[in-house]
């Protein structure tokens, strides 16, 4: 039994190899053909084009992608070769929370801006967009919903009208899947919609966004800013875009340890049900590194300054932002290389500073607190 898999797919190394399967790793854009003619099973990331291409005349019985996106995956294609295909939704859901509060309370200490009483437009609420909706919630803002498609299951009531949504939100940020419908979703007539005191904010892929038009858009300033994790023609970016940008980072939200170790834990199910290994269905990802050994002392004023330093501390967004300003030619290593990145939930707070109203909001935003005695 073989089974080929992208090289920077975390936590995987010898899991498969205990049971005695043959696993090869290769960067996931140089996997070709000639390495599946063989093999039974291919696990990947995004950068891995699962197609007719790829697979046909191969013995993969399935692939497995270790990320939340299908757009890699040529869906029809492989059907009509009756290979199995898995995704793992919502495996790295947290973690792009964490990263767009990350975000906002960068720009709310940047714009001087209380983020309380403001209104967060979220565009698309799968797993994702309702992990930022119940964060943002939490934090006191407003929230205004839009996802045609659940709409038209579930109805109009919690959902609001995309132009809406646009006109009223003082963030909007994007949290939808890429396909016929929404690539360049945000294009001119979408800026246009939005107050010129906004934000944008995209964290899903690249294409939903048309960057040129966001480029014209910033450089008239017609809104206030953007922050981009993911952008058209990656990892060949738009330098004078990125310049332009608030916070711009190399497709990384998703990318916290706890993410990825989920992402891996599905994959790792998936195939090995397929294949018929049972020591590796209920497989799971050994226990993660705390993200710090002593508990982080956080201070302030009121309840967004006291977050604001927590999240800081746990994961300074603007670090990974001026590392891919820096080198941006080096945008698929920044990325492959990416640190240990622990979501909230892995960091432990000290109290001791801290009123019973902070301590209680930080655990709502899942971080542990030390009740000083």
């Amino acid at each position: 039994m073989k089974i080929v898999a992208d090289d920077k797919i975390p936590f995987l190394r010898g899991v498969f190899e205990s049971c005695g399967v043959e696993t090869v790793y290769k960067k996931g854009a140089e996997i070709c053909r000639n390495d599946l003619l063989d093999a039974d099973a291919l696990i990947v990331r995004t950068r891995t084009k699962c197609n007719a291409e790829l697979l046909a005349g191969t013995s993969v019985k399935a692939v497995a992608s270790a990320t939340i996106g299908m757009d890699h995956m040529n869906i029809a294609e492989l059907e009509k070769l009756g290979i199995a295909f898995f995704n793992a939704p919502g495996c790295n859901a947290m973690s792009v929370q964490q990263y767009v509060i990350c975000a906002l309370l960068y720009l709310g200490e940047k714009h001087n801006i209380s983020l309380a009483g403001k209104t967060l437009g979220i565009i698309g609420v799968g797993h994702v967009g309702s992990a930022v909706a119940d964060a943002a919630l939490k934090m006191g803002m407003k929230v205004l919903l839009n996802d045609p498609p659940r709409a038209a299951v579930e109805g109009n009531e919690k959902f609001t009208e995309l132009a809406e949504l646009l006109e009223k939100s003082d963030f909007v940020t994007l949290h939808v899947p890429l396909d016929g419908t929404t690539k360049h979703l945000a294009d001119e007539k979408f800026f246009k919609c939005m107050k010129s005191s906004a934000f944008f904010i995209n964290s899903s892929r690249g294409e939903v966004c048309d960057n040129a038009v966001l480029k014209k858009v910033l450089q008239t300033r017609k809104i206030a800013g953007a922050v981009l994790d993911v952008w058209e023609n990656e990892p060949y970016i738009d330098i004078e875009l990125q310049q332009l940008l608030k916070i711009g980072t190399m497709h990384i939200a998703g990318y916290s340890a706890d993410g990825k170790a989920n992402g891996t834990t599905a994959s790792v199910q998936n195939i090995a049900k397929v294949l018929g290994i049972k020591e590796l269905q209920s497989f799971t990802v050994a226990s993660l590194p705390p993200g710090n050994t002593e508990a982080l002392l956080v201070s302030g004023n009121n309840l967004q300054q006291i977050l604001t330093e927590a999240a800081k501390k746990s994961y300074d967004i603007s670090i990974d932002s001026n590392a891919l300003l820096a080198n941006p030619q080096n945008f698929e290593k920044l990325r492959g290389d990416y640190y240990c990145r622990r979501e909230f939930k892995g960091w432990t707070v000290n109290g001791k500073n801290l009123t019973s109203d902070a301590i209680k909001f930080l655990e709502k935003m899942n971080f542990k607190v030390i009740k000083e005695k």
